[in-house]
C-alpha cells in the first residue's frame, strides 16, 4: 500500500470517520456463502459486461452501490489491480494485486450505506474484472443514481497519473505501477471538486500520431473508440453525453527525437500531420458530443513545442467554426512523479488551472 492511502486509512479507522463507518474490515471470504443476492451496480467507465462481471481496462474506473445493512460484499475477478473501497465517501482500505476473490466489508453500523470500488491502476497489458456488488437476503440495495454532470478526460500518462504517488524520480516498471494512482490525477480531483461522474480514457506512451521515442503501437485516437484495447467492440453508451471533454495530448508526440524509419521526414511533417490529426479527433469528438466544451491543455515540455502545437490545434479548430473550445497552457510544474511526471502535487495544480477556464467558460463552473 501506498503511504498517502496507509495515512488515510489509518485516519478512517480512526474516530474521524464519524459514528456512520465504526470500524470496517475488508477482507476475503475463505468460503462459499450462501444465498446472496446481488446489489444494483452503478458502473462508470468503458466496460464489457459479461456473465462473471464488468470487465473494464481503461483507467479510472469506478463503480457503486447503496445499502441498507452492516455489511455487504464485492467480487474482484482475474487481472492485477489496486483498488480502493471507499465507505459513504471515505477510503478504508486499498487492495493492491488482490487475488480473485469475494470480499466482504463489515464492521458497519446500522443504517444506509454506500461502496464504491475506485480502480486506481493502468491496465495496459490486460483487462481485469469486478464481479460486482453483493448482500446477504436481509440487506436491501438501491441503485445510485448517475451524475447530472459529466467530465471526460482523454490523453496520456499526465492524464492517467503515472507514477504520481512516487516519492522519486528513478523508478522501476513495478515502482510505476504500484505508485500510478489515476483516482489522485487531476481529471478525478477536478470532476469530484464539481459533483460530477467521469471517465479517465488515456493510455500513457501514447500520442496523436506518434507515441513515446516512436514505439510502433496505436496512437491514442486509433484506440479511443473501443470497449478494450484488443478493439473488438466500439464503445457506445447513450447515457454518457459528458457536458465538458478535457483532452490533453502531445507530449509523446514531440518529447523524443524523431528516428530513422519512420514516417515523417523532418520535425515539420510531424507537426502538420499532428495538427491536421488532432483538427479530426476533435472534430470525430464533437459529432458524438453535441453538447461538450471542449478544453484542450499542454505542459511548456519539450522546449514548448507541445503547447504551440496545441494552441494551434485549437486555432484551427476555431477557424473553422468550433466555438466551444478553448486551449489552456500549464506552466512551471515541478515533475517530480516517477520518471519526470507530474506529481500529486502538480495534479493538484493542474486541476486548479483547469478549474480557472471551466469556471470562465463552461456553464456548470460558473
Amino acid at each position: 500500500m501506498n503511504p498517502i492511502r496507509a495515512a488515510l486509512l489509518i485516519l478512517c479507522f480512526s474516530a474521524a470517520c464519524g459514528p456512520a463507518v465504526a470500524a470496517p474490515q475488508v477482507a476475503p471470504v475463505e468460503k462459499h456463502i450462501a444465498g446472496l443476492h446481488r446489489l444494483p451496480s452503478t458502473v462508470h467507465g468503458r466496460v464489457l459486461l459479461r456473465s462473471d462481471g464488468f470487465v473494464r481496462q481503461w483507467p479510472g474506473t469506478y463503480f457503486e452501490t447503496a445499502f441498507s445493512g452492516r455489511s455487504a460484499y464485492f467480487s474482484l475477478g482475474p487481472g492485477q489491480v489496486i483498488a480502493h473501497v471507499l465507505i459513504d465517501g471515505r477510503v478504508v482500505y486499498t487492495l493492491m494485486r488482490p487475488a480473485a476473490a469475494m470480499f466482504r466489508v463489515n464492521g458497519l453500523a446500522a443504517g444506509m450505506h454506500r461502496i464504491r470500488i475506485e480502480i486506481a491502476n493502468e491496465s495496459q497489458d490486460r483487462p481485469s474484472i469486478f464481479g460486482g456488488f453483493f448482500a446477504t437476503r436481509a440487506v436491501k440495495g438501491r441503485r445510485i443514481a448517475a451524475r447530472s454532470r459529466q467530465i471526460e478526460f482523454i490523453g496520456d500518462s499526465y492524464t492517467v497519473g503515472y507514477g504520481n504517488q512516487s516519492p522519486t524520480r528513478d523508478c522501476t516498471e513495478k515502482r510505476v505501477w504500484e505508485t500510478t494512482d489515476t483516482s489522485e490525477a487531476f481529471g478525478p480531483l477536478l470532476a469530484k471538486r464539481y459533483g460530477a461522474d467521469y471517465q479517465v480514457n488515456a493510455i500513457s506512451g501514447r500520442g496523436v500520431v506518434r507515441s513515446y521515442d516512436g514505439a510502433k503501437v496505436d496512437p491514442l485516437p486509433a484506440a479511443y473508440p473501443f470497449v478494450l484495447f484488443d478493439k473488438a467492440q466500439v464503445y457506445r453508451d447513450p447515457r454518457w453525453r459528458p457536458q465538458l471533454i478535457v483532452v490533453g495530448l502531445g507530449t509523446n508526440d514531440f518529447s523524443t527525437q524523431l528516428h530513422a524509419g519512420e514516417k515523417w521526414r523532418s520535425r515539420e511533417e510531424l507537426r502538420a500531420d499532428f495538427e491536421a490529426s488532432y483538427v479530426r479527433f476533435v472534430q470525430e469528438l464533437r459529432s458524438h458530443n453535441q453538447r461538450a466544451f471542449f478544453l484542450l491543455w499542454a505542459t511548456d515540455t519539450a522546449e514548448g513545442e507541445v503547447a504551440a502545437e496545441t494552441k494551434r490545434v485549437v486555432e484551427r479548430l476555431q477557424a473553422d467554426g468550433e466555438r466551444r473550445v478553448a486551449f489552456l497552457e500549464v506552466p512551471g510544474l515541478a515533475f517530480t512523479g516517477c520518471n519526470y511526471h507530474p506529481s500529486i502535487a502538480d495534479d493538484r495544480t493542474i486541476a486548479d488551472r483547469l478549474a480557472r477556464v471551466i469556471e470562465a467558460q463552461v456553464p456548470f463552473g460558473r
